[in-house]
């Protein structure tokens, strides 16, 4: 059985990005397939499925913006996903799933990154498989939908070699 095909628009929007993480496009390419592959199974989606989605890397005046406009909340935050498909309302056969964007803040990331004493593409990996979890609907509202959403994200980043975010936070 073969995994979904996944076309991931990447959108380098803050050229600190590339500037301070060359890899950054590859990487937002290689952790949304991952977390799409892996995330998908558990909310029923055929792993032959074509996908959409896109990945804004941009700063935290943008995502300010953003995170005021839709959610009501005037300040940055690391990272925003914007779903964009309805289990209920599958679209035509032939047309790939639009799964939605996710949105991460540079001067957030950057931050966050030094505080947790991880590397920036580390930490890019790690929001970038919680945003995609995120379009698939998982979410950490409970403390048993944050602990199978924190398992996803520990397996999903260990198979990119990036240590477990979660480790000595319990």
């Amino acid at each position: 059985m073969t995994g979904p095909v996944a076309a991931v628009e990447v959108d380098a929007r803050d050229p600190a990005w590339v500037a301070q993480c060359p890899d950054a496009e590859r990487l937002a390419r290689a952790a949304a397939r991952l977390a799409l592959g892996c995330g998908m199974r558990a909310v029923g989606i055929a792993p032959r499925t074509r996908f959409e989605l896109s990945v804004v890397l941009t700063g935290d005046a943008e995502q300010r913006r953003l995170n005021r406009d839709w959610r009501g909340i005037d300040r940055s935050t690391n990272v925003l996903a914007f779903p964009a498909w309805n289990p209920d309302a599958p679209g035509p056969p032939d047309a790939p799933m639009l799964l939605g964007d996710v949105v991460l803040a540079f001067e957030t990331v950057v931050r966050e990154a030094e505080e947790q004493q991880m590397t920036l593409a580390d930490h890019l990996a790690h929001l970038i498989v919680h945003g995609v979890l995120h379009l698939l609907g998982y979410d950490h509202q409970t403390d048993a939908a944050a602990a199978a959403m924190e398992t996803k994200e520990t397996f999903i980043l260990a198979s990119l070699g990036v240590a477990d975010p979660y480790r000595g936070t319990m």
